[in-house]
């Protein structure tokens, strides 16, 4: 027994190769194959100086259960000490280029790198291998760049695997879409998402698992149009709600979170960014997990959550800074758009839109200009908001961003008095609403028509838009159709009416802390003649720092200092700091009393 870890860890590595490979034997030899055999092949592996074939072989199983439990770092760790210990030569080039791709996936670059460089100096690699050593180097373009130099060689990948690895091929071709996406405006010649869907379109055989069913549904939204889309996707996310198939999780799900976000599925988009978020925890999947963490982020803003996105934006940056991966996070820029906090906000545009030109990332480039926006539409600045939503929209391929871009245009737009800029937008956007038939899309349309509709005829509109946001989870976009529906109200000279609208927004906005727009109904409602509406005092809770809240809120979920500790990149005794920060400032004295004291 150990009083503290770092002795255990001291002890070990204090000991001589010999005495480290006779402990590694001993347990071994007491440790059962049946009940436990990943952990007596990683003892065996470890007692084992010299190649062995029969211990690499069992290594290589334990990796395979492993990947299957989505466990990616002990997969690559197993692959990795298979391959120093096979002996034949071309089965250590394979082994290697096993636990090159495996150490990618766990965000370790340099050890990828380092394992491709061992496959390569072996001996001449196969037509397979070149491909799949191709694909590695692909791989670690994509995380580490995100830029429009990686498309082109995850599709040149993939299609050198289409005849001989036609699964990977199109696991590979789900990469390239992906990084496409990413490039966005700047993809090279050839490399762009509509490209990249085309050659799936044209590779696609019979559809069959889930994932082909998504991927297939994807490419034909960039190739057929929208609507004609629409029964693949959703056909393809009803199969995905029915069965995922293990081993297919790592692509799958962020797969089917994207066909959500194109079919405006508030409901799926929750329940799938929650679940991406937490397989890449769980996995160790940190060359994912910052992506997946912004997007469940940015769900959460629009469902009004703004701390727990805050939460989310602290936790990539600690999972960002424990790989070294360099992710420029958009989730912090988007979180203070959302805010109205301009200080915190122009700094973080500006070094994404730096960022984006100098990566060539086209989709970098389009979230800033709509966190702009957003922004500047809370602080009623519209003329800003309309060049940034115009910027935003340049594009037709970065189709997500677009939509919600469109629909900050128009209120820009109306409010500037650019009635032709709004009127064609509003086109554009009626038309996907209509196809998907979405409540959150529909009551975006609705708001929208409102804001275009003169006379007594635009309260149909609002009241509709009303209905349609009520239905979902989108609370930050229904708080501002209360808030655009009681300035209507007020310039109809309607004052008790537009009072009620107003009161509305103004709770919610600021319980959200949507300081921009809060203030922008705080204005309305003094302009009515209401004398209440001040600004609130702040409360005990926003006085606690980005950790501190991280922290509360993991604990309000269940989990103990260690796994809080785990899920942050700290030790259990900061995330007891923390806590006990926490309840100071809350006033409580327990975890039970969280419940109640976070919104």
């Amino acid at each position: 027994r150990f009083r503290h870890p770092l002795v255990r860890s001291a002890v070990y590595h204090w000991a001589s190769a010999q005495e480290r490979q006779e402990a590694h034997r001993a347990l071994a030899k007491v440790t059962d194959p049946v009940l436990d055999p990943d952990r007596r092949a990683w003892h065996r592996a470890q007692a084992t100086p010299s190649p062995d074939e029969n211990v690499a072989a069992e290594l290589e199983r334990s990796a395979d259960r492993a990947q299957a439990r989505g466990g990616f770092a002990a997969a690559s760790a197993c692959l990795e000490r298979a391959a120093v210990l096979t002996p034949d030569p071309a089965a250590r080039t394979a082994r290697a280029l096993a636990a090159a791709q495996a150490k990618v996936q766990a965000g370790a670059l340099d050890a990828g790198l380092e394992l491709l460089a061992m496959a390569e100096a072996g001996p001449p690699l196969g037509e397979f291998e070149r491909a799949r050593a191709d694909l590695v180097r692909a791989q670690v373009a994509y995380v580490t760049r995100r830029g429009s130099d990686a498309p082109p060689l995850l599709l040149d990948a993939a299609k050198r695997l289409e005849p001989i690895a036609p699964d990977l091929a199109r696991a590979t071709y789900w990469d390239a879409m992906t990084a496409a996406s990413f490039a966005g405006r700047f993809a090279a010649p050839g490399g762009s998402v509509l490209d990249v869907a085309r050659e799936v379109s044209a590779a696609s055989g019979p559809t069959a698992t889930v994932f082909d069913l998504l991927l297939d549904g994807l490419a034909a939204r960039y190739v057929q149009g929208y609507t004609a889309s629409l029964p693949i996707l959703r056909s393809a996310l009803s199969a995905f709600r029915d069965d995922m198939p293990t081993g297919q999780e790592l692509r799958g799900i962020p797969l089917a979170l994207l066909v959500s976000l194109h079919l405006w599925d508030d409901d799926a988009c929750e329940v799938i960014s929650e679940r991406w978020a937490r397989f890449c925890r769980e996995a160790g999947a940190l060359s994912d997990l910052p992506i997946a963490l912004n997007i469940r982020a940015l769900i959460l803003l629009f469902a009004g959550d703004l701390s727990g996105a805050a939460s989310l934006v602290e936790e990539v940056r600690a999972a960002t800074d424990a790989t070294g991966i360099d992710f420029q996070a958009a989730g912090a820029m988007i979180l203070a758009g959302f805010r109205g906090h301009e200080a915190e906000a122009s700094p973080l545009l500006e070094a994404n839109v730096t960022e984006a030109l100098r990566r060539r990332e086209g989709n970098r480039l389009t979230v800033a200009k709509w966190a702009s926006a957003v922004l500047n539409n809370g602080l009623g600045r519209y003329q800003e908001a309309l060049a940034a939503a115009q910027q935003a929209i340049e594009s037709p391929l970065d189709v997500i961003y677009h939509y919600w871009a469109l629909a900050e245009l128009i209120e820009a737009a109306v409010r500037s008095g650019q009635s032709a800029a709004a009127t064609d937008a509003y086109r554009r956007l009626a038309e996907m609403a209509a196809a998907t038939a979405s409540h959150w899309a529909l009551g975006l349309q609705a708001r929208s028509r409102a804001l275009l509709t003169d006379g007594g005829e635009a309260q149909e509109f609002y009241e509709e838009s009303i209905d349609h946001l009520g239905r979902t989870r989108m609370r930050a976009e229904l708080a501002r159709v209360h808030l655009v529906y009681g300035e209507w109200l007020r310039r109809q000279r309607r004052p008790g009416n537009a009072r009620d609208q107003l009161r509305t927004a103004l709770d919610m906005l600021e319980a959200m802390g949507m300081e921009g727009f809060s203030e922008r109904a705080r204005r309305e409602l003094r302009a009515t003649g209401e004398t209440r509406a001040r600004k609130g005092s702040p409360s005990s809770q926003s006085e606690l720092t980005v950790q501190e809240a991280q922290v509360a809120k993991l604990a309000r979920e269940g989990l103990s200092n260690p796994e809080i500790g785990a899920r942050l990149y700290i030790s259990s005794r900061t995330a007891e700091y923390h806590l006990s920060k926490v309840f100071t400032k809350l006033n409580i004295t327990s975890r039970i009393q969280l419940e109640y004291v976070l919104t």
